[in-house]
This record gives C-alpha cells, sequence and structure tokens, in this order.
C-alpha cells in the first residue's frame, strides 16, 4: 500500500487537490502495479512563514508572486 504525504503551501483549492491525487494515483497503479483503493495520499498544508527555498522565507520570496497570483497559494 502506497502511503504518500505531500506538503503544499496552504492555498490550494479543492480541486487542485483533487486532480493532483488523481494523477498520482494514477501514477502508483500504472508504475507501482498498486491497487487504486490501496493508495493513500495525506495532504499536509504549511503556511509560507514555515518553509524557506534557498535560505529565504516562501512569505518573504518576492520571485513568488506570478505562482501566488496564478494558483491562489
Amino acid at each position: 500500500m502506497p502511503n504518500i504525504t505531500v506538503e503544499l503551501l496552504k492555498g490550494r483549492t479543492i480541486e487542485q487537490r483533487r486532480d493532483f491525487a488523481e494523477a498520482v494515483t494514477a501514477s502508483a497503479v500504472d508504475i507501482l502495479g498498486a491497487r487504486r483503493q490501496d493508495v493513500r495520499l495525506v495532504y499536509s498544508e504549511i503556511t509560507a512563514d514555515f518553509v524557506a527555498n534557498g535560505g529565504v522565507l516562501a512569505s518573504e520570496d518576492n520571485s513568488r508572486a506570478e505562482v501566488v497570483a496564478k494558483h491562489g497559494a
């Protein structure tokens, strides 16, 4: 049984999480040979001030502005 944990910055929509879960599940079935009903995906939402990329807090990273505007993350 694949147990997949995904950490996301808070703000993704239910539709985005649903679509991602479908895509990951399909890949686990195709690549790992898992039964669809045995693929478990758990989301963990984190806020932008609890993660840093390249030493910069995501909440202070101006290069993320386009991503935030496009996806609401």
